[in-house]
């Protein structure tokens, strides 16, 4: 009887779909890859309520839970109503500590809510805001591949990423940061696994990297 494949669940990064993964490669015969898509926010939904109804196409006991970036946060919320085996982030933030100052500021002074995303749903604004403002051909890599551009899921993501109340980290979680990050600089960071050369977009530009230090993670 053929043993039974581990389920892995990834939430991918702001207004990301499943093809950022595309470079992410986890042994077929014992593992299972799922990426669960955004959905879009109620009105006025708390995150704790989001990560519930995310949580609820989370099938199977024993999974592995992770997310990247934004995708990581939202993860680390699932991970109350999953309690997941292993919960793995990549390119994210443990807590709101970790944030660079730029955005602790704009969660504290509520400046998040003057970004024009009505103007970011068709442009290379939101690629920016994702990313960074990296090389055009990092940006154009990137924004080949986001694809939620609902004006209600940009305000709810911008608004839950800058003001995110975490005060400590999940005990059980793994993190996985690039020494290149310009969005979630390193020298904020704690307790993480290392990828030298990493930038914010590794998952893409340095898979098989990520892939290895994902699978490590997962088996050790």
């Amino acid at each position: 009887m053929s043993e039974q494949k581990t389920k892995v669940y990834f939430v991918p990064g702001m207004a990301a779909g499943k093809e950022i993964f595309k470079n992410i490669s986890l042994p077929e015969d014992r593992y299972e890859f799922h990426v669960l898509e955004w959905l879009i926010p109620e009105k006025n939904e708390s995150i704790e309520d989001y990560a519930r109804r995310m949580a609820a196409r989370v099938e199977g006991d024993n999974i592995v839970l992770g997310g990247v970036s934004f995708g990581g946060v939202v993860a680390q919320e699932m991970a109350r109503f999953v309690e997941p085996r292993k919960l793995i982030i990549i390119s994210s933030v443990k807590t709101p500590e970790e944030l660079p100052l730029r955005l602790k500021l704009a969660g504290k002074t509520g400046a998040y809510k003057l970004m024009p995303t009505r103007m970011m749903l068709s442009a290379d604004d939101l690629t920016k805001f994702s990313i960074g403002p990296r090389s055009k051909k990092r940006l154009k890599l990137y924004q080949t591949f986001l694809h939620v551009r609902d004006k209600r899921y940009l305000d709810w993501a911008i608004k839950n990423m800058v003001r995110w109340q975490q005060k400590e980290p999940y005990r059980k979680v793994i993190h996985i940061h690039g020494d290149k990050d310009i969005i979630f600089p390193i020298k904020n960071i704690n307790d993480c696994v290392v990828l030298e050369g990493g930038t914010h977009i590794m998952l893409l530009d340095k898979g098989k990297q990520v892939s290895e230090k994902l699978l490590k993670a997962i088996e050790e």
